[in-house]
C-alpha cells in the first residue's frame, strides 16, 4: 500500500518545529487566527483542549484531544482539564457520528513509548472511528481498510459538523 503522505514522518523528516513539541506549538497559536488553525488541521478549541486531525491517521475522522499543558501523562492534568477533556470527546464523538456514521469508535491513550506514543512528552487522546469488517486499530499490510478522504476534506468536513453539535 503506498502512503506518500507518512514518508517524511517514516524517513524522519517531519520537523517543520525545530525540535519544539508539535503540540505546543499549535497551542500557542491564535485561536481565532482561521488560516493558522486550518493549516495546522484545528477541527476546534475549547477552554483546555483542541481537537486537531491525526496527521496518519488510522481511518478516516481519526482525531487527537490535547491538552494546552505540556504533561505526560493525564495523572499529571488539572480536574478542569480532565473535564474539559471529556465534554471535549463528548462534542467530537457527535461531530464524527454526523459526518462518518462510524459503527463504534477506539479512544484512548499511548502513554510512554512502550505503548507506542509518538509523542510521549504530551499526552494527547486519540479518537478513532470504527466500522464492521474494518482492519483493526494498527496498521496492516494485507486487506487493508483505504482512507477516501484527504485530510483538507476531513477537516472541512469537522469543522462544519462542530458547529452544529
Amino acid at each position: 500500500m503506498w502512503t506518500p503522505w507518512r514518508m517524511p514522518y517514516l524517513l524522519g523528516h517531519d520537523r517543520r518545529n525545530d525540535g519544539q513539541c508539535v503540540f505546543c506549538v499549535k497551542s500557542a497559536g491564535d485561536p481565532d487566527d482561521d488560516a493558522f488553525n486550518a493549516q495546522e488541521y484545528i477541527v476546534a478549541r475549547a477552554a483546555h483542549v483542541f481537537v486537531a486531525l491525526n496527521l496518519y491517521p488510522y481511518s478516516n475522522g481519526h482525531v487527537l484531544i490535547v491538552p494546552y499543558a505540556h504533561v505526560p501523562s493525564v495523572e499529571d492534568l488539572a480536574p478542569d482539564v480532565l473535564t474539559d477533556l471529556m465534554l471535549t470527546l463528548n462534542r467530537v464523538l457527535a461531530a464524527l457520528r454526523a459526518v462518518y456514521q462510524p459503527q463504534g469508535f477506539n479512544v484512548g491513550f499511548n502513554l510512554g513509548t512502550g505503548a507506542g506514543a509518538g509523542i510521549p512528552d504530551h499526552v494527547h487522546m486519540h479518537v478513532v472511528p470504527r466500522w464492521g469488517g474494518d482492519t483493526g486499530f494498527m496498521t496492516v499490510t494485507g486487506g487493508a481498510r483505504t482512507i477516501p478522504d484527504l485530510l483538507d476534506d476531513t477537516y472541512r468536513k469537522l469543522r462544519a459538523a462542530w458547529a452544529a453539535v
